[in-house]
């Protein structure tokens, strides 16, 4: 009962968070996409408001018209629209998803005795939850120590984004290494994940809302606006915007086992995340009406490379196929300490010759496909296990 619940659980947490995501990441692209159409107004009296940049769309039958101020319109409304329980929801689905499959179940999805001893579960969940909050502090020291200058009268200045996000993308790769040092290669890609994604949002509970909510409450008040809250704000939304991508492609890798499974697999992470960066500078310049396809030709060949660096060895034509006696060596080895009996997990059954040979395509798909079974290969499956089965069921299929 307890597993039927937990699977529950995942699901509807799954469904929230990806509902979630969609609308965090789709307002965030379609800001950036609004800020780069914005064309300067021609018709007077939208000038003599003070709007810095307008754009006609339509969309479901009707037409919109949004406009930019350069600093606010005159009479500034009391009912504005906020966009950031996106991002809170996104950030907390996503949490309780991370304790439900990963926390909870320390021991099976978090550890891998192979990669990090650790003394018990506890001290794993602790560092998992210490990636995330030693991500924020490390982050957001870079931005302060080298994204600001000292401007006239000794104000803070807001700049240098080349210099900063070098750092970051350093400091992710560094602990994209820490982390598949530490935890089983799934978990490892979901904590570098996670790791990034609260990055993400406690930019905008730390700093873009506070500061949009500074300058509002100083316009009401009639006091003077300090435009560091404005820079600081597009800064950390244009961060945003280069994190998304390879959030994302970390958050979806953990399903296929040949990436986080691979002995340099923080180096196949890292790599993935910088081919979602190069893809999502393309359209950000693009945006602009700048096509910068190199970019997009250094994506390609970037995963291209680690397709061809990752590809398995090829199989020997000559050697003869396996039997279903040795197939079912392999699998009680590897697999019936999950798979056999009435309480086998997800109710599949490889504990006879007739249930391993009518689930045989799950068990290629699962085992030699995806790499995802077993389980954190906690029963140390070798290579030359895996390409057993897969010479059986390709022999079979044909």
């Amino acid at each position: 009962m307890e597993s039927y619940l937990l699977d529950w659980a995942n699901l509807l947490l799954r469904w929230l968070h990806v509902i979630t995501v969609i609308a965090w990441i789709g307002a965030s692209f379609y800001f950036v996409w609004l800020d780069n159409h914005l064309l300067k107004p021609e018709a007077p009296d939208l000038k003599a408001k003070g709007v810095d940049g307008e754009l006609w769309a339509v969309h479901g039958g009707g037409f919109y018209n949004p406009q930019k101020y350069l600093v606010a319109p005159p009479n500034l409304p009391q009912h504005l629209h906020w966009f950031y329980w996106e991002s809170y929801w996104t950030w907390m689905s996503g949490f309780a998803l991370f304790v439900v499959l990963y926390l909870f179940n320390a021991r099976s999805f978090l550890m891998d005795p192979r990669v990090h001893e650790w003394s018990g579960p506890w001290p794993a969940v602790a560092a998992a939850l210490g990636f995330l909050v030693a991500g924020w502090v490390v982050y957001d020291l870079i931005c302060r120590a080298f994204g600001q200058n000292k401007g006239e009268g000794g104000r803070v200045v807001i700049g240098n984004d080349g210099r900063v996000l070098g750092l970051v993308a350093a400091f992710v790769v560094v602990a994209s290494w820490a982390a598949c040092q530490l935890f089983a290669g799934r978990a490892a890609f979901v904590v570098v994940g996670a790791m990034i994604a609260t990055m993400m949002s406690a930019n905008v509970l730390f700093w873009i809302i506070p500061g949009q909510k500074q300058v509002i409450a100083d316009m009401r008040a009639g006091r003077p606006v300090d435009p560091v809250h404005g820079q600081r704000g597009k800064q950390r939304s244009v961060h945003n915007t280069y994190f998304g991508l390879p959030v994302l492609v970390a958050m979806l890798s953990n399903h296929y086992g040949m990436l986080h499974s691979h002995s340099q697999n923080w180096l196949v992470l890292s790599l993935l995340m910088a081919a979602g960066v190069l893809i999502r500078t393309f359209f950000v310049k693009r945006h602009k009406g700048v096509n910068s396809w190199g970019l997009v030709v250094a994506a390609v060949a970037l995963l291209a490379g680690l397709i061809a660096w990752m590809a398995p060895a090829k199989q020997d034509a000559a050697m003869p196929a396996p039997t279903l006696a040795q197939v079912q060596a392999v699998v009680e080895q590897r697999c019936l300490m999950c798979h056999s009996g009435p309480a086998a997990q997800k109710g599949l059954r490889l504990d006879s010759a007739e249930a391993l040979q009518g689930h045989a395509a799950a068990v290629y798909q699962q085992v030699v496909l995806q790499k995802t079974m077993p389980l954190n290969n906690v029963t140390a499956i070798t290579e030359a296990e895996r390409a057993l089965v897969a010479r059986w069921f390709e022999a079979k299929s044909k």
